[in-house]
């Protein structure tokens, strides 16, 4: 096969790096890519808003197939476009996409499939209107932008202050665009976070390995929300009975809600749980896969993806099943200065070569670009540093030590992703340490 890659990130680079070990693809491209992707696959340019420039290109490089990464060209229709001119891609149609690209239509398609998830208080376009709505709520309050926002659009908070102020960047200022012009008000969970993702062709699905990630910015938690500062994953994550529930109570229905309402769904399909008392709810759904969790799947995965892939966008995903290496990955993100909100890009990077020559590292390159021989930051996250071990324990060492050895000015990391993790979910109100 040949196959083109959409999208410019760490999430992009991992999936490049798994499917050049399939015997069965003959060539990759990466659109835009980055300067470390370029390593691993030939980079060509693309506007991601473009979904006719998208299809053009991979007609006129006769991919096989593409995969879609990022979740802006699916909500844009990009699968739609190539399906209308008889190109094969993987990804959800944009009347799928919804699920990820308005949080209102994914909570008010749980409500009508019962799919658990978080009591909603209110939708709001007014400032005024919402910001009244806080005198009504329970504490602590999730407040989410109805749209795409990179990750940042969500802010959970025990303040009414803190409260308000988002409110009034959202709506009135319009911090996130129009992304931000309604917000849903929901309790707030409280739990384990857990990142469960299937690839499907809408009826079957294939699970992938569980992953928890890391929002915050800073240690503990703390500090605003990103995109992701690092994810492990290890089976212990997901004990076999909470695995039963989540697909029993969430993942069957919401592919039946799907398909009832006359949906197709092509690709991966994320959901972000929290593990509650009460069992698992919905969080969020993601019409693609995370970047940072794909960085560890990826490095436990132990089958070819590319047939999966293939087998997915043709819709005969019933003979396929995934093959996890036992262990446990771990991968952290370095970020530049200032990230999330304005990061300092330009700055040159060192111990790259020297780090990758440790056989249980893999580096994934982020936001870099490449010239000559030297890599230099271009965007907020620069790089998911990933390891693999035997067990959580040795993953995370190999991670950082790896880590450390990597320079770049003002680079900003977590020092505690996967720290001190006991592993423990509730199921049922039982606390099950797996």
């Amino acid at each position: 096969m040949k196959i083109l890659i959409i999208g410019s990130g760490g999430r992009e680079h991992a999936m490049v790096w798994k499917l050049r070990q399939s015997a069965v693809v003959e060539k990759l491209w990466c659109a835009p890519g980055n300067g470390g992707i370029a390593d691993d696959a030939e980079c060509v340019p693309l506007d991601l808003n473009d979904v006719k420039a998208a299809a053009d290109l991979a007609a006129e490089l006769k991919a096989d197939l593409t995969i879609v990464g990022p979740e802006l060209p699916l909500v844009l229709g990009i699968a739609d476009e190539f399906a209308r001119r008889g190109l094969g891609l993987l990804g959800p149609t944009k009347s799928a996409a919804r699920l990820e690209g308005s949080k209102i239509f994914a909570k008010q398609f749980m409500e009508r499939h019962e799919i658990p998830t978080a009591q909603l208080y209110g939708i709001y376009h007014s400032d005024a209107d919402a910001r009244a709505a806080l005198g009504k709520v329970n504490w602590p309050l999730v407040i989410k932008a109805d749209g795409l926002c990179a990750g940042k659009g969500v802010l959970v908070t025990a303040s009414p202050d803190e409260a308000a102020s988002f409110i009034a960047r959202a709506i009135a200022s319009r911090e996130f665009g129009s992304a931000g012009k309604q917000l849903i008000l929901e309790e707030g969970l409280a739990g384990e976070e857990l990142s469960y993702i299937i690839l499907t062709d809408g009826k079957d699905f294939v699970p992938l390995a569980p992953t928890r990630d890391h929002k915050r910015v800073f240690d503990g938690d703390a500090g605003p929300n990103t995109g992701g500062m690092g994810a492990y994953s290890t089976d212990a994550l997901l004990p076999p009975a909470l695995e039963e529930q989540i697909v029993e109570t969430i993942v069957e229905p919401t592919l039946e809600g799907l398909r009832s309402e006359g949906i197709p769904y092509r690709g991966f399909l994320y959901f972000g749980l929290m593990v509650t008392p009460d069992g698992p709810k919905v969080l969020e759904f993601n019409c693609r896969l995370g970047d940072p969790e794909t960085q560890a799947i990826m490095l436990r995965a132990d089958f070819d993806l590319a047939q999966a892939c293939a087998e997915a966008a043709h819709g005969s995903l019933a003979s396929v099943s995934a093959e996890w290496k036992p262990g446990a990955s771990c991968c952290v993100v370095m970020a530049s200065e200032g990230y999330p909100e304005k990061p300092k890009t330009g700055k040159v990077l060192s111990g790259l070569a020297e780090t990758a020559k440790v056989p249980e590292i893999v580096i994934f390159h982020s936001a870099t670009r490449r010239e000559a021989s030297t890599y230099y930051t271009s965007g907020g996250r620069v790089l998911s540093v990933g390891a693999y071990g035997r067990d959580l324990g040795q993953a995370r060492a190999l991670c950082y030590d790896a880590v450390s050895k990597i320079r770049f000015d003002g680079a900003h990391y977590r020092k505690d992703i996967a720290k001190a993790d006991g592993v423990a979910v509730s199921i049922g109100g039982k606390k099950a340490n797996a």
